[in-house]
């Protein structure tokens, strides 16, 4: 029994140095992808396109929404001349302008969030691709993405930027 215990210990001496000795010869890196979703050239390009491609759609929400304003502030002066039909007329039609522009607010975020969610897919990919390349140049063993805490020597971030806006070029 003594044997048995003595090799256990010994076993796991053996185990714990094996590991010490991996974990000094693995190299690991992480990356911020927060950094790469903003600072890098193809999410400025894709934050420029979406600007771009739903520019009008916004700025014609803007003008219904300031038109609905108008509307309102308008009834609010002539509501006391107004008779009580007149009134009760100009509500509903304030309430189904208002019911449009509501519509119409959450289809474009809903449009907008999911151009924005294709066009961040594209940025990762390329990012992925760009961590692949320093992972297998630099030899790393891991690429972390989201780490608690890690001391910035293991940051590659701004490496896989540089790829990315060399190739947004």
């Amino acid at each position: 029994m003594k044997t048995f215990k003595s090799n256990l210990w010994l076993g796991l001496v053996l185990a714990v140095a094996a590991v010490g000795a991996m974990a000094q010869d693995s190299k690991t890196g992480y990356i911020n992808t927060q950094r790469i979703t903003t600072e890098s050239g193809p999410a400025k390009a894709a934050q420029g396109k979406l600007e771009q491609e739903f520019s009008k759609r916004q700025k014609d929400l803007a003008d219904l929404q300031g038109s609905l304003k108008l509307f309102s502030e308008k009834f609010e002066r002539d509501a006391p001349t107004l008779t009580e039909t007149q009134r009760v007329s100009r509500q509903k039609e304030f309430a189904e302008l208002n019911r449009d522009l509501q519509r119409k607010q959450r289809e474009f975020q809903e449009d907008l969030n999911g151009r924005r969610n294709e066009e961040l897919q594209q940025v990762l990919e390329k990012a992925n691709k760009a961590v692949k390349q320093v992972a297998e140049a630099e030899k790393y063993d891991l690429v972390i993405q989201e780490v608690v805490y890690s001391n910035a020597k293991h940051d590659i971030t701004d490496k896989v930027l540089k790829i990315l806006n060399a190739g947004s070029k």
